[in-house]
């Protein structure tokens, strides 16, 4: 056995030289990987009681060396144990300390094992309590997602396709569309574990030992299902790491879409929520705003873990087997992303305790925009034996046509336009109709920067004259912007080429609070 004193490297028999302050700091990872520890003595212990068994170390060697691995742990739990960046890693800390707790036999640790199987193996033990973290986590998300749908069953409210009022739905239905989500997301943790359930310990550094281990055993002990087929690709595989990732990725995804959807929803154009003082935060100038922080902070979040995903993929896509300094950051990435993954679920079932909807605001919004449409289509079809195109076309405002008939009596002078002005509280639009060169102009104001009212492309307006009678017909459409006028009125009046104008025709459209001029067809 080769002595290993406590201010030696463990490779320092070859390599005589000090490595530089520079060199150490780079090739230091024990800020981050000293998480490990827990791992780290669990798989030594399975290993020395694997070597023990196969009589490869005495019964007295194996004692010491597990006596020492438990002393080290409670060290380590106990903030007593010091971390030394010399010694690199959370691998190589917990040996020199053993060599100072139990002498020389320390060294039979490490018999028929490599650091590389013995960081993968450390390495998938921690992802596997980390998906089960995370899940435990998901469960409570998917539980207070739940309670809350089941509060507002009867909670009406808006379902929207590109922002836009399309078809009533509960708040209830809405919160379940994600708790879908997050079953998946669960679902997409666990099937993570089949291939974490391979134990790499016993391929060495990447082609086996000579010693007659038996890594049965210890697959059995650390509580995977089989040993790894091929000791090359074992020491260089990070499939795993990158199906956690993705797995993070997707959920940290999901937190972001409902996030953005509620902060939208919070906001004052909208305003179908509220959120608790718990949960929001003050202006720094402004005393009357509430700021959905802890919203914002999961939609920040989820660049974190998309970033860490690919900057796996980039560190792995240009590596030949097997193993290479490169895999030393996956570690860092991981945790991170764990970290990130684990503290938004916290701040999600907060937030999901700390939000209501606006149940008032709800209602009011699915009254507006026609959500019953598809239903009133569906309807027809059913019972009109007509085409659903067709129906479709009928009852859809942008295609509808109006006519407006109006009739001026002028007993003295010369008509020169007839003038139709059509208002509501947001929207008007006024077409004025040239008799004697047959041409029209169309003036508008509203918050909607098209055409509010088109004009039939090929009949637009129609005059004719009985007496003294002059009669005039308008047709249009118009579009989805007065959708919420609650009714309308339509002026016509006659011009005089001397500018004298007539009293004028008044007629209303729409009257009442959920009818609205597109559901009036005038005809």
């Amino acid at each position: 056995m080769v002595k290993n004193k406590n201010n030696q490297t463990i490779w320092s028999t070859r390599i005589r030289n000090n490595s530089s302050n520079l060199s150490q700091k780079i090739g230091s990872s024990i800020d981050v990987d000293k998480r490990l520890y827990r791992e780290d003595i669990k798989s030594s212990i399975a290993h020395v009681e694997m070597l023990f068994k196969q009589k490869i170390i005495s019964f007295r060697t194996k004692n010491k060396i597990i006596y020492g691995l438990n002393k080290i742990e409670k060290e380590i739990s106990n903030k007593k144990f010091e971390f030394n960046k010399k010694y690199e890693d959370i691998h190589i800390n917990i040996e020199k300390r053993l060599f100072q707790i139990i002498g020389e036999e320390a060294g039979y640790v490490h018999t028929a094992r490599s650091r590389n199987d013995q960081v993968i193996t450390d390495f998938k033990i921690w992802i596997k309590s980390a998906n089960h973290q995370i899940s435990m986590m998901l469960s409570n998300v998917i539980n207070n997602s739940i309670n809350l749908a089941e509060k507002n069953i009867d909670t009406i409210m808006p379902g929207f396709t590109h922002l836009k009022n399309a078809q009533a739905v509960s708040f209830a239905h809405y919160l379940m569309a994600y708790v879908e989500m997050f079953k998946r997301d669960k679902d997409r943790f666990k099937s993570n574990l089949d291939n974490l359930n391979e134990n790499p310990l016993g391929v060495a550094a990447l082609a086996g030992t000579s010693f007659n281990i038996d890594r049965n055993y210890t697959t059995k002990k650390l509580g995977f299902k089989k040993p790894t087929n091929n000791s090359i690709d074992t020491v260089a595989d990070r499939d795993f790491v990158l199906d956690f990732l993705y797995s993070v990725s997707v959920c940290s995804l999901h937190l972001s879409r409902i996030a953005e959807e509620l902060i939208i929803w919070n906001s004052d154009g909208f305003n179908l929520i509220n959120l608790s003082d718990k949960i929001v935060t003050g202006s720094s100038i402004m005393p009357q705003k509430k700021n959905p922080d802890l919203l914002e902070y999961l939609r920040g979040k989820s660049g974190i873990t998309f970033g860490n995903l690919f900057s796996m993929f980039t560190i792995l896509k240009g590596l030949p087997l097997s193993y290479f300094k490169d895999l030393q950051d996956d570690k860092e990435i991981i945790f991170k992303s764990y970290d990130v993954l684990f503290e938004s679920l916290k701040v999600f079932n907060e937030i999901l305790k700390n939000v209501s909807p606006n149940k008032k605001r709800m209602i009011e919004l699915a009254y507006s925009g026609y959500i019953t449409a598809t239903d009133l289509a569906d309807y027809l079809v059913k019972n009109n034996s007509m085409s659903f195109r067709n129906i479709s076309t009928t009852i859809a405002p942008s295609y509808q046509w109006m006519e407006i008939h109006s009739t001026h009596t002028v007993t003295s002078g010369f008509p020169a336009e007839v003038q139709v002005d059509i208002s509501g509280i947001h929207n008007s639009a006024t077409v004025v109709m040239d008799l004697t060169q047959n041409t029209h102009s169309i003036t508008q104001t509203g918050g909607f920067l098209g055409d509010l009212l088109i004009l039939h492309p090929t009949d637009p307006y129609t005059h004719s004259i009985d007496g003294e009678n002059i009669n005039s017909t308008l047709k249009f459409r118009i579009n989805a912007s007065w959708d919420d006028e609650p009714d309308v009125r339509i002026k016509s009046r006659i011009v005089l080429d001397d500018g004298r104008r007539s009293v004028p025709k008044i007629q209303m459209i729409g009257i009442g609070p959920r009818n609205g001029i597109e559901n009036i067809r005038i005809i």
